[in-house]
């Protein structure tokens, strides 16, 4: 085992009580019973006082369970020790079932700090160590909670520099800054569509824990004033109504969520060859990127950022932890300029600005997908249109006949849209080979432009629905270890597609394929 000396501060300190991390975090834990009691005086303050015996039922099972997450959390801190060698680290904890985990330090692919708002009261944070994926669980990475950010810092710069012993470090020029906030950029935020989805999220949210307290969210006094406000105009503007306040929330929430998680943003490039993200105005973030794991990135332009000329950019990068947490990781940017989101993209691709490669990013010149495409994607909005029509025109047959004119109104409208939807999606459809990279764009509601390091893909994923197979096209799927695991140039041509992969990874698909003599092919 290493020295003493060898540790951050916390570990030096720790290692005279046999390692253990600091019992801060059980102050942090036990302010977790205060929220039953502010649930309890909210529901007081909307039933205006009243209760009765399913509330205090509800909020004393809340408060039981806070408690046991306390215990938990308190024995999770008396047992848990770390300790860090020249060649691993070491993490055991449990007071019932024990566990003991190992990680060699060269296996160790990412070292992230989190600080949730109670963590920064108390001026602490979590440092999560990520390992490569070969031989370890999914979402199994170490997580090591109440450091002080000073000493997580350090502990964080210990396991990068050992395991970076014996490398070449990259030297960064300057001070590495690829990207960093612009205020400017807030305008893009109520563009962002999850917003209105988390309002409904929450309203739902909010009816089921008053249901569950037999509380009637319709009894209550303010939903009874705004139904005697509004309850005798007409549907048509009441609807209306509705609408537009949910829009102006979801805007609201979208702009609140972009502040929260997007304050202080930066992207620099630092020694050693990593990406890093820091982010964050409650809880920070700081997400490092090892640049020899990044297979690519990928342009995202929702309709309403489209519209806006805004875009998002995404890593396709290893070492981001299982689908859900690549998700969650892999942002390099907040919404933001389209031209500015290119400019990133060329930074942090390695060596993506050769004449050969141009803008990797950019659908100029990307080789069309044949008409076939377009006609499956005419078929299917055809279809949900006459299939969403139907709906009210055969309730309209049993009910009321004002439901068949509906149906009948929705429905050509409907087709009109979704065929013009589908002639957009078919238009942004595009592959190519772009000197060392392969680009493919899809999308409908969202166009997602992504660029993949052809050294980077290891297999191929042919797909033919029967539709496909009647139509002569194919769904091919470059397969590589990062993001999604799977990028797919959709509906291109037989011929087309086996040559795309022949020249992005030459001789991979050959054995698989069977010549036909009679076509000469």
């Amino acid at each position: 085992m290493t020295s003493h000396d060898a540790l951050p501060r916390t570990a030096r300190a720790a290692s005279h009580s046999r390692g253990r991390l600091s019992g801060r975090l059980v102050l942090v834990n036990l302010s977790i019973p205060a929220a039953p009691v502010a649930l309890f005086l909210t529901g007081l303050l909307v039933t205006g006082g009243e209760t009765n015996l399913q509330v205090l039922i509800t909020l004393g099972s809340l408060l039981l369970a806070c408690l046991v997450v306390c215990g938990i959390s308190l024995a999770r801190w008396l047992t848990t020790r770390y300790r860090l060698t020249a060649e691993r680290f070491e993490l055991r904890s449990g007071l019932f079932l024990r566990s003991r985990r190992t990680i060699p330090i060269n296996r160790i692919r990412a070292v992230d700090l989190t600080a949730n708002p109670v963590h920064r009261i108390f001026g602490l944070t979590t440092l999560r160590i990520d390992v490569d994926g070969q031989g370890a669980p999914a979402g199994r990475g170490l997580r090591l909670d109440g450091l002080t950010k000073a000493d997580a810092a350090e502990l964080r710069s210990l396991i990068i520099e050992r395991r970076d012993r014996g490398h070449a470090r990259n030297a960064v020029d300057g001070d590495g800054l690829v990207s960093e906030l612009d205020r400017s950029w807030i305008r893009y935020a109520p563009l962002t569509v999850w917003g209105v989805g988390s309002v409904l999220a929450g309203a739902g949210s909010v009816y089921r824990t008053l249901h569950e307290m037999k509380i009637d969210p319709l009894e209550l006094g303010v939903v009874k004033d705004l139904v005697s406000r509004f309850g005798s105009v007409p549907l048509w503007y009441g609807a209306l109504l509705a609408t537009l306040a949910i829009a102006a929330l979801g805007a609201a929430c979208s702009t609140a969520a972009f502040i929260e998680s997007w304050s202080g943003y930066e992207l620099r490039h630092t020694e050693g060859g990593v990406l890093r993200i820091r982010r964050g105005l409650l809880a920070t973030r700081s997400v490092t990127i090892e640049e020899d794991r990044l297979r690519g990135v990928e342009l995202v332009e929702p309709i309403p950022l489209r519209w806006a000329k805004g875009a998002k950019l995404n890593a396709v990068a290893g070492g981001l932890g299982d689908r859900e947490e690549n998700r969650r990781r892999r942002a390099l940017t907040p919404p933001i300029p389209r031209d500015e989101a290119l400019r990133v993209a060329a930074e942090v691709l390695p060596a993506a600005a050769s004449p050969e490669e141009g803008n990797l990013l950019t659908r100029d010149g990307l080789a069309p997908h044949p008409r076939a495409a377009l006609r499956r994607r005419i078929n299917r909005a055809l279809m949900a249109a006459i299939a969403t029509a139907a709906v009210p025109i055969g309730l309209g047959l049993w009910l009321d006949p004002v439901l068949v004119t509906i149906g009948w109104i929705i429905g050509p409208a409907l087709a009109v849209a979704l065929t013009a939807l589908a002639y957009d999606a078919y238009r942004t459809l595009g592959h190519g080979v772009r000197g060392r990279y392969l680009a493919i764009a899809c999308g409908a509601f969202a166009h997602r432009t992504v660029v993949l390091r052809r050294e980077g893909i290891i297999g191929w994923n042919i797909t033919r629905s029967p539709f496909q197979r009647r139509a002569g096209l194919l769904t091919l799927g470059a397969t590589v270890s990062a993001g999604d695991g799977v990028y797919k140039v959709r509906d291109v041509s037989v011929a087309r597609g086996l040559a795309l992969a022949e020249a992005a990874v030459p001789g991979m698909l050959a054995p698989f394929v069977e010549r036909d003599p009679a076509a000469g092919r």
